[in-house]
C-alpha cells in the first residue's frame, strides 16, 4: 500500500482507543502521541504535525464532553478532518477545479520536472490511465537533453500500445514538440502528452527550454513531476518550478519505496498545487488518482468503497455486468467466466493496494511475499485453463472436467 508504514502506525494509533473502555486526557494523549510520531517519521514538517495536534485537542476537549457522546468517534473524526485538513494546504479560499481532459477534442499536456523524478514513465502511466477511459493518447518525446529518452519512451508506449512521435536527428525540443502535436492532431488524438527535458538542478536552461515548449505546442495543461524520496524539500522545488511556469498540476512518483512520501504530500499541498496523480510502483498500473479523504480513509484503515467501485468498473465494462449477473443469478459458472473473472483481478492491479480499499482491511493483511504467491496460483491456474477445449471452458458440469484421460491432456498442455 502507498505510505504502508505511515497508513500502519496511524491505524494501529486508532485501533489501540478501542481497547480502553473509557477514552479519557491520559488515553487521549497517548494516541495524539503514536499519530504525531507516525507523522514525523514520515517527514512532514514539525510545524505541521504541532498546529494539527493543537487543532485537535481544541476540537475534542475531553473535560468538558457533553454526556453520552463518544469520544473515540470524536477523536477518530477530529485526527481525520486535521489530516484533511494537512494535505489540502489549510483552509483553501477557492478550490481550483482539477484538470480533466474532454473527449472528441485535442487535449494538449505538458510534463516538466527533474531529472530522474519518473517523468517517461509517468508520461505513459498517465496516457494508459485515460487510454483505459476510452481516449485515444499519443506522446510526444521532446526531451533532446538525456542520452536514451527517445528509446524509452518508444518502449514504455509500445507495451502499453500507445501512438508516439520523436527523433533522433532533430536537436531543438520545441521544433519536435510542435510537429509531433501537429500530426497527432491530424490523427484525431484527443490527448497528446509532451514529455519534456530534465536537468539534475533548477537550472535557467531547463526553465527557458520549457518555455519554448510551452510556446510552440500552447498547453491546456502542464504538470508537475516530482520525486517524493526529497521529502519536505519539495516544498521549495514546487514553489520555484510554479514561479517560473504556469504548472497547474502536481504529480508524485515513487512512493512505494520511501519513508519521506508524507512529508513530500504536504509539502507540496502547501504550495496550493493540487496533486492530481501518485506513483505507487514502478508498473503500469500502479498509478492512482489522488483525492484528500479516500486517500486518509485509507490511511487510516476505513477504506475506500468509492474507489473500489471505480476499479471494479474500469475492469468489467458496463455492457457485460448485466449478462454476468444473469448468468450467475440461473446458476450457469463455466471455466471460461472463472477464467474472465481472474482476468479481470489481474487488471485491477496488486492485491495489497485493492485490498487498502476495503474497509478493516490493509495493505498489512497481504505481506509481499503471500501477495506473489497468490498471483502465481492465479497464473498458473489461468494457464491450466488456456489448453482447455471449447467444450470444456464452457460446460456448466464439472464432471467433464474429472475425466483421468482430459486431465492428463491439460496438464501436458499446460506443461
Amino acid at each position: 500500500m502507498v505510505l504502508g508504514e505511515l497508513g500502519s502506525a496511524l491505524a494501529g494509533a486508532l485501533r489501540k482507543l478501542g481497547e480502553h473502555t473509557v477514552v479519557d486526557e491520559e488515553v487521549m494523549d497517548a494516541c495524539l502521541k503514536e499519530v504525531t510520531k507516525a507523522l514525523l517519521q514520515a517527514d512532514v514538517n514539525v510545524q505541521y504535525v504541532v498546529a494539527m495536534k493543537k487543532n485537535i485537542v481544541k476540537s475534542v476537549n475531553i473535560n468538558e464532553l457533553a454526556a453520552g457522546l463518544n469520544a473515540r468517534k470524536l477523536l477518530e473524526k477530529a485526527v481525520f478532518h486535521e489530516l484533511c485538513r494537512m494535505l489540502d494546504g489549510g483552509e483553501v479560499v477557492e478550490a481550483k477545479p482539477k484538470f480533466t481532459p474532454k473527449k472528441g477534442q485535442p487535449n494538449i499536456v505538458m510534463f516538466v520536472g527533474l531529472q530522474g523524478c519518473g517523468k517517461t514513465t509517468t508520461c505513459t502511466k498517465y496516457a494508459y490511465h485515460y487510454q483505459k477511459k476510452g481516449f485515444k493518447p499519443a506522446l510526444v518525446c521532446a526531451d533532446t537533453f538525456r542520452a536514451g529518452a527517445f528509446d524509452q519512451l518508444k518502449q514504455n508506449a509500445t507495451k502499453a500500445r500507445i501512438p508516439f512521435y520523436g527523433s533522433y536527428t532533430e536537436t531543438d525540443p520545441a521544433k519536435i514538440a510542435a510537429d509531433g502535436v501537429e500530426r497527432f492532431k491530424a490523427e484525431k488524438n484527443d490527448l497528446i502528452i509532451v514529455d519534456t527535458s530534465g536537468r539534475h538542478k533548477q537550472e535557467d536552461s531547463l526553465f527557458e527550454e520549457m518555455r519554448q515548449v510551452a510556446e510552440a505546442v500552447q498547453p491546456d495543461m502542464t504538470i508537475f513531476v516530482m520525486d517524493s524520496s526529497i521529502g519536505q524539500a519539495a516544498q521549495d522545488q514546487a514553489r520555484a518550478f510554479k514561479a517560473t511556469v504556469d504548472v497547474g498540476s502536481v504529480i508524485i512518483t515513487k512512493l512505494d519505496g520511501h519513508a519521506k512520501g508524507g512529508g513530500a504530500i504536504s509539502a507540496v499541498a502547501a504550495t496550493q498545487s493540487p496533486i492530481i496523480f501518485i506513483g505507487t510502483g514502478e508498473h503500469i498500473d500502479e498509478f492512482e488518482p489522488f483525492d484528500t479523504k479516500p486517500f486518509v480513509s485509507r490511511l487510516l484503515g476505513l477504506g475506500d468503497w468509492t474507489g473500489f467501485i471505480d476499479k471494479i468498473q474500469d475492469v468489467i465494462p458496463q455492457d457485460q455486468q448485466p449478462e454476468l449477473l444473469d448468468k450467475l443469478a440461473q446458476g450457469h459458472f463455466t471455466m471460461r467466466i472463472l477464467y474472465e473473472q481472474f482476468a479481470n483481478i489481474q487488471k485491477m492491479g496488486p492485491m495489497s493496494a485493492v485490498m487498502s480499499m476495503i474497509p478493516g482491511f490493509g495493505g498489512e493483511n497481504m505481506p509481499q511475499g503471500q501477495e506473489k504467491q497468490s498471483q502465481a496460483k492465479i497464473k498458473r491456474m489461468m494457464c491450466l485453463m488456456d489448453s482447455m477445449t471449447d467444450e470444456e471452458l464452457d460446460s456448466t458440469s464439472l464432471k467433464i472436467l474429472q475425466d483421468p484421460k482430459r486431465m492428463e491432456r491439460i496438464g501436458r498442455g499446460a506443461g
